[in-house]
């Protein structure tokens, strides 16, 4: 896989090193400057992004200061059609720099999966060497102020089969197009024909609920809810991400999302209410739905909410393309 020069996240400029020099000073590979050392930060507080197969929309949210959230999104030309490819990380708050931890992330796994997927890599393989790849990048992030941390949740979209790789709370759901309804008293359900959560959280509300100790109401209203058990950060050393792969009997949206959006709406069918069947023919105005009903609900954490419509539409072998926008570069 190849991007230009003009668009790759390292040629992004110092403002302040380029003014007194004269001359462009680019981000090393960690994002900071390679003459000052100050880290290039994103203005991340609204983002939208539109690949067509795939969009995404993270917002900064009512209470947070920055949005500690980050995505990235692909579509991969493949002898078998056009993939889609996404991630989503959500920096932990209560460690240090979790905006430079979740942008470190998406990009370190992004590069990864994508060229993986590209090369004909099984989706699930290629998802497990960028999470730890992206886990290895944030443990090379410690310094004096402690380890920056982040979750992690990435999707592979082909025209036969999604495959989700996660780590933490951030979430993935399947949104059926039609309802799940048995067609006689007798019928077997077929799960993947109705929308559900694909992902499991890995947090204490979630073992605690697996312990029979509450139900997930219960659990929820804890102040220890969200504390989570696998995350990427060098305080958690080799973490063993979840894999989960399947193929969906009927049309519908694959949601990758942070926790600012399902604390308010958890249930993959309410979820499916809200966007469906628009998202299949509008994924960003969907998208941004979502996230708007998160702000108006409160907007406590920053939101991200990615969709990518199932079955893919192939749009004819165009190259690759990666969101390697980014956003417009400042200085903090």
């Amino acid at each position: 896989m190849s991007t230009s020069r003009d668009d790759s996240p390292i040629a992004r400029q110092c403002p302040a090193c380029s003014a007194d020099s004269g001359e462009p000073v680019l981000a090393g590979p960690d994002g900071r400057c390679s003459s000052c050392g100050q880290p290039l930060v994103i203005n991340a507080d609204h983002v939208e992004k539109n690949l067509g197969q795939v969009v995404g929309v993270s917002d900064r949210g009512l209470r947070h200061q920055r949005n500690e959230d980050a995505f990235h999104i692909a579509v991969v030309p493949t002898d078998a059609g056009q993939v889609a490819v996404a991630i989503i990380s959500d920096g932990v708050s209560s460690a240090p720099r979790p905006d430079e931890a979740s942008l470190m992330a998406v990009r370190t796994g992004m590069k990864l999966l994508a060229e993986g997927v590209q090369r004909g890599e099984d989706p699930a393989a290629a998802s497990n060497t960028a999470v730890q790849a992206a886990a290895r990048a944030l443990t090379a992030l410690v310094g004096p102020d402690g380890a920056p941390a982040a979750t992690y949740v990435s999707a592979v979209v082909t025209r036969e089969q999604i495959t989700v790789c996660w780590l933490g709370d951030s979430r993935a759901y399947w949104l059926a197009a039609a309802a799940l309804t048995p067609s006689g008293p007798n019928d077997t359900l077929d799960i993947n024909a109705g929308s559900r959560r694909i992902t499991r959280d890995d947090s204490l509300a979630e073992e605690i609920v697996a312990a029979g100790l509450a139900s997930m109401d219960e659990a929820m209203a804890s102040p220890q809810a969200h504390v989570i058990t696998r995350w990427l950060g060098a305080d958690l050393p080799d973490p063993q991400a979840h894999v989960e792969r399947f193929t969906p009997s009927g049309a519908g949206v694959l949601l990758i999302c942070s926790d600012g959006l399902w604390n308010y709406r958890p249930e993959a069918a309410e979820l499916a209410d809200m966007v469906m069947p628009a998202a299949l023919t509008r994924p960003l105005d969907a998208a941004a739905d979502l996230v708007k009903f998160a702000v108006d609900s409160g907007g406590l954490d920053n939101i991200t909410a990615v969709l990518i419509p199932f079955p893919p539409v192939d749009q004819g072998g165009q190259p690759t393309r990666v969101d390697q926008s980014e956003y417009p570069t400042r200085v903090d």
